[in-house]
């Protein structure tokens, strides 16, 4: 797995991320701003299911949250890649990050376990309880992956 790790921080495309004076900065602040948009999309999507701003439709509210969380997810998995890759080996040893995979994939799992509700009746819409239970789980799980990647910053 070392010498993966390794070869993966010698790539071209790594090298010169890691030589350019703007391009890591700039592709942190795109990550950034991913994780911004995914964790407001989500967490005003979960907030919907669970009760909040009952005068705006679920169905169309949660389906144009969910495309937006989706893309924006998109953006800050490409990115946090490129971040990754710069220090692979490093990151790849640390708790704190390995942590912060298994939480993303378990909000993951939760978010299928939604998507799978939602379809189980018909729609878009999910109500009740199961549907206010994963979106409290992924409030809950979303806000993890936000501290733990905080954490990667200042435990190396």
């Amino acid at each position: 797995m070392d010498g993966l790790l390794a070869g993966i921080e010698q790539l071209a495309l790594v090298k010169g991320l890691k030589a350019s004076f703007v391009a890591y900065p700039i592709v942190n602040a795109l990550h950034i701003m991913s994780i911004g948009a995914l964790l407001t999309s989500v967490m005003l999507m979960d907030l919907r299911v669970i009760g909040a701003f009952r005068a705006l439709p679920q169905a169309a509210f949660v389906t144009l949250l969910r495309r937006v969380a989706l893309s924006a997810f998109t953006g800050a998995l490409f990115t946090g890649a490129l971040l990754f890759s710069v220090r692979a080996r490093e990151y790849a040893a640390m708790p704190v990050f390995l942590a912060k995979m298994g939480l993303i994939l378990l909000a993951g799992v939760n978010f299928l376990a939604f998507v799978r509700l939602c379809r189980a009746r018909g729609g878009e819409e999910a109500a009740g309880g199961g549907a206010a239970m994963l979106a409290g789980l992924s409030l809950v799980l979303w806000t993890a992956v936000l501290f733990a990647g905080r954490f990667i910053g200042f435990l190396n």
